[in-house]
């Protein structure tokens, strides 16, 4: 599962070996999503209260280190190489300092799990509020493992071992889909979300967030056979000093910042939303995110995680051409793949949705897909634009550029508490989209100045290029499906499961054929350079 790598050539296959993690971690994702909707459904008191008590540990995680963890500790791993022990005193002083700030945060957070969760869910009935409650003090300490996830799987990547980093969480959707059919074994299931608060016992909150947690602490646990794979070993060193953590504190200062702002909005998105309790709500919001999630964490997560490490061991050596190269490189490659998926998914959304919720929650579900996936590729950019300015030292940027979208968002998520219930989820998405894209533009223009340009115009006429690809593909892809029908609980596209994942398939097959045969008819050289490695290796 180690995949150590260098050059262009280790760039593609770090970029292929992540991706495979992710496309078999992300199956696994939706598999346990589709398990979930079927035992507690996609509206109702139990879905909800779960799904907000799931998200918690991620929450305030993301406040306390998330981020801070990629933007400082690969680039100063990477710095720290240069040291005479290889960066291991520093690895030991980082990882025991972020450990004890982890467990610290972990504890006070569990025990104030009335009061945060209460706020999230200010919106919420009281019993529901109660659930939600219970389900948190079981969730909760996810928190201290994904920080410990997060801690052990970076230090691989800046050692060049990407490998195990994607490939771990598998292990926590397989425990949590067991959990699932547990669940369900003992239990009722409940697809239309009729359980109510006072039904859903402490029996099955136990086993709901259990073995959510459960997953959590296998995929942490385990990257500590991989640590010991490449020779490292972890020894807790509580003397703080004489490695240049307070340039890592100052870094990182900016970054808290950042995900403080973030952290905000989306605990406003969640009481906006919440407003919406028995219809579209707190997990189809989720539900949609996660199909949101699929390519950019596949794709552009695994092209830019490779080239990160690469882009900080230039920024070190002060190769500001080779970083610019190394950026263009991969939000050009990304693109070609993203703007193919934003197409496919936002013909197949309504299709998407019925993999997941009964019929006639079709429209609610497949409406939220469509408001995000319109954000996609800014999004995708966005991710590679941030990373760049990690690897240049600089989290001050991306604090203004995200201080500008949030400002605009709370407002604009404020706002979507005017609209009729049914459409509150879909306002929302479409406001994430829509100052998404104008903070990927805002940072685009920011880093042009800091590095007196980035392969600019190469980059817009790449997706021009890409754009006018997908026209085609669109429309086939729209006729395609109305002639298997989506309007009807009885059309095939959207009439169950299995049918919906049969016309997926289908279309996205024919689009995905018209556009790379557009693509090189165009003369694509993006195109090229990502078909260049398969052709050889089927020549082999």
């Amino acid at each position: 599962m180690s995949d150590t790598v260098t050059g262009n050539g280790g760039i593609g296959r770090a970029s292929a070996f992540l991706a495979s993690g992710t496309i078999v971690s992300r199956i696994l994702g939706f598999v346990k999503v589709i398990v979930l909707t079927a035992i507690i459904g996609a509206v109702g008191a139990t879905a909800d209260t779960f799904s907000i008590a799931n998200q918690l540990p991620n929450t305030i995680y993301t406040i306390v280190a998330g981020g801070i963890l990629t933007a400082v500790l690969v680039p100063q791993i990477v710095r720290a190489t240069l040291h005479a022990d290889g960066g291991t005193a520093y690895i030991n002083k980082l990882l025991t300092l972020a450990l004890v700030i982890l467990f610290a945060t972990t504890l006070v957070a569990t025990l104030l799990a009335p009061m945060i969760t209460g706020f999230i869910g200010i919106n919420l009935p009281e019993n529901q509020k109660a659930l939600a409650v219970a389900f948190a003090y079981w969730c909760l300490p996810q928190m201290f493992f994904y920080g410990l996830y997060t801690l052990l799987g970076e230090v691989l990547n800046a050692r060049k071992s990407f490998g195990p980093f994607t490939w771990v969480p598998v292990l926590n959707n397989v425990v949590a889909i067991i959990g699932l059919i547990v669940f369900a074994a003992v239990f009722s299931p409940d697809p239309a979300g009729d359980r109510s608060a006072a039904d859903t016992t402490a029996a099955m909150v136990a086993i709901l967030g259990g073995s959510a947690t459960l997953g959590v602490i296998t995929q942490a646990v385990v990257l500590f056979y991989f640590w010991r794979r490449i020779g490292l070993r972890f020894r807790p060193d509580f003397h703080f000093r004489g490695v240049g953590l307070g340039a890592a504190g100052k870094l990182a200062s900016w970054t808290f910042g950042m995900l403080l702002l973030t952290t905000y909005a989306g605990i406003i998105e969640t009481q906006v939303v919440t407003l919406a309790h028995g219809k579209a709500s707190v997990a189809v919001l989720a539900t949609a995110w996660l199909i949101f999630m699929l390519p950019h964490s596949v794709i552009t997560v695994s092209v830019a995680t490779a080239y990160f490490t690469r882009m900080s061991e230039h920024a070190s050596v002060g190769n500001w051409s080779l970083l610019k190269t190394d950026a263009s490189s991969a939000i050009r490659g990304t693109s070609l793949l993203i703007v193919l998926a934003t197409a496919v998914i936002a013909v197949c959304a309504y299709p998407f949705a019925a993999v997941f919720v009964p019929f006639d929650q079709v429209p609610a579900v497949g409406n939220v897909i469509l408001a995000f996936i319109v954000g996609l590729v800014p999004f995708c950019l966005l991710f590679v634009l941030q990373r760049t300015f990690y690897a240049i030292g600089d989290t001050r940027t991306p604090f203004f550029f995200t201080l500008f979208q949030v400002v605009l968002l709370i407002g604009a998520v404020l706002a979507c508490a005017l609209l009729p219930t049914d459409w509150i989820a879909v306002g929302i998405a479409t406001s994430i989209t829509v100052t998404g894209t104008l903070q990927a533009v805002l940072a685009a223009i920011l880093l042009r100045r800091r590095l007196g340009g980035i392969d600019g115009r190469r980059i817009l006429r790449s997706l021009v290029k890409y754009f006018a690809a997908a026209m085609l593909p669109i429309g086939l892809g729209l006729t395609l499906l109305f002639t298997l029908g989506v309007a009807g609980e009885n059309d095939f596209a959207v009439s169950s499961r299995l049918t919906a994942m049969v016309s997926m398939v289908l279309i996205g097959l024919v689009m995905a054929a018209a556009y790379f045969g557009l693509l090189l008819v165009m003369r694509s050289g993006e195109l090229t350079a990502f078909l260049t490695p398969l052709r050889a290796r089927l020549r082999r």
